[in-house]
């Protein structure tokens, strides 16, 4: 009998020690899973949200530049204001696993100097023609001083529903607070109305604050026309109505 109980006490042992190599294994293995290698952040160029998250941050970079080159008795409030509402948007950028601190700017702001550049492009490539096409564009760029006056009567009684900032994207500029827009075109109390094509939504808002582009909406006001997962609009029409 205690040659049978001996035998069972070293076959109990045996049993204890492959099952403390298993378990130990299987630790092994719980800790080489758990320190994969996590997957790389995306990129502004390989996603619509990352490039939202990317656009807002360049513009309120940029915003902050402006008043940093040109101060005024309130720049040093508006900059802190901003710098606040970057570290939001980076921390955005991270739980939507994006590239934290990537900044692009949004092109609307080179918008409206783009033909004027292709007018000079034009006139250094004509190369022994270079006099001759800037005399030619002068009566061209004279055009839209004729048409000037003919907007200023439309911009006082027929400023509704006027379309501006034609072919801008619009983001959030990651400011709280009830729905509005911050603008470097439309001064404090315009009202702008924003629509997405993408899904036909719209909001109507007062302009509150200066920004670095045409019109970005704050995040409440982003919120009533942005598509899920969404942090920019690509196809916007943006009108003034007042």
């Amino acid at each position: 009998m205690s040659r049978r109980r001996t035998l069972g006490t070293k076959k109990k042992i045996a049993l204890l020690v492959s099952a403390a190599t298993v378990a130990g294994g299987g630790a092994f293995v719980m800790a080489s899973t758990s320190n994969a290698t996590p997957p790389a952040p995306k990129s502004a160029a390989e996603s619509t949200a990352c490039l939202g998250l990317a656009t807002a941050l360049g513009n309120n970079q940029k915003f902050i530049a402006d008043q940093q080159a040109d101060p005024d008795a309130q720049s040093e409030a508006r900059i802190a204001n901003r710098q606040a509402v970057i570290e939001e948007i980076k921390r955005k950028q991270e739980a939507s696993g994006c590239a934290v601190g990537e900044s692009a700017q949004d092109s609307q702001a080179a918008q409206p100097s783009q033909p004027a550049q292709g007018g000079q492009q034009g006139g250094q490539q004509g190369g022994g023609a270079q006099p001759s096409q800037p005399a030619q564009s002068a009566p061209a760029q004279s055009a839209p001083a004729q048409s000037a006056p003919a907007e200023n009567p439309g911009s006082g009684a027929e400023a509704s529903g006027q379309q501006v900032c034609n072919g801008s994207t619009v983001t959030l500029s990651g400011e709280d607070g009830a729905p509005a827009a911050s603008s470097n075109q439309f001064p404090a109390g315009t009202k702008l109305k924003v629509t997405n094509l993408d899904n036909n939504k719209s909001t109507t808002v007062e302009v509150t604050s200066v920004s670095g582009s045409c019109v970005l909406l704050n995040n409440a006001a982003f919120e009533q026309v942005r598509e899920p997962g969404k942090f920019l609009i690509r196809r916007a029409v943006i009108e003034k109505l007042g």
